[in-house]
């Protein structure tokens, strides 16, 4: 059990009988009144986000999320396949339960799989991602001074702004929470 006061970003917890990510929480100490906590929950299996305020001394379950590593075998439209590497058994997802989470996920690279009570709900990619870029607009030169950046496509198909002197063929490293690019490789 979690008592409200005690919240932090990243806690899963079950509420109303769905599990629940906090995204943000504060503590609020009004003038009048009894303290409360303000928090913004996304519910884990819809994707969904609301607020909701709790008293402090309210007690939740915390929900234990599992995550288990698998490859990320191929898509094949509707479903997403993924293999476990130790016992070599085989899932699949649809877009639904991903949210674009492969975005700049390769084929046989490794993800987390996200479950509760053996319910899959999500996938969480590697942190960082090496990508080839395929399409991108030429850099010309003299254009590097003021720091500028154009649109750029990865070979996962996602779009990534990388800076001018970047060209087709070249490996970048991304962060796959943000989109960001941080570097040649």
């Amino acid at each position: 059990m979690i008592s409200a006061g005690d919240f932090r970003n990243g806690v899963t917890i079950e509420y109303d009988g769905d599990i629940y990510i906090i995204i943000d929480f504060q503590h609020v100490k009004p003038g009048k009144g009894a303290a409360f906590v303000r928090t913004k929950l996304k519910n884990l299996k819809s994707g969904a986000v609301f607020e909701k305020t709790f008293r402090p001394s309210e007690k939740m379950e915390k929900a234990h999320i599992e995550r288990k590593d698998m490859q990320y075998l191929y898509s094949d439209g509707e479903l997403y396949h993924f293999m476990d590497v130790e016992s070599f058994d085989q899932m699949a997802l649809n877009e639904n339960q991903l949210e674009g989470a492969l975005k700049f996920v390769k084929e046989n690279d490794m993800v987390k799989i996200l479950s509760h009570k053996n319910l899959v709900f999500g996938v969480e990619p590697a942190l960082f991602a090496e990508l080839k870029i395929i399409e991108t607009e030429p850099g010309f030169k003299g254009d590097t001074a003021t720091g500028a950046t154009k649109s750029a496509t990865v070979e996962t198909g996602a779009t990534v702004n990388v800076p001018l002197f970047v060209e087709i063929g070249t490996v970048i490293k991304v962060d796959t929470r943000t989109g960001e690019y941080l570097g040649r490789v």
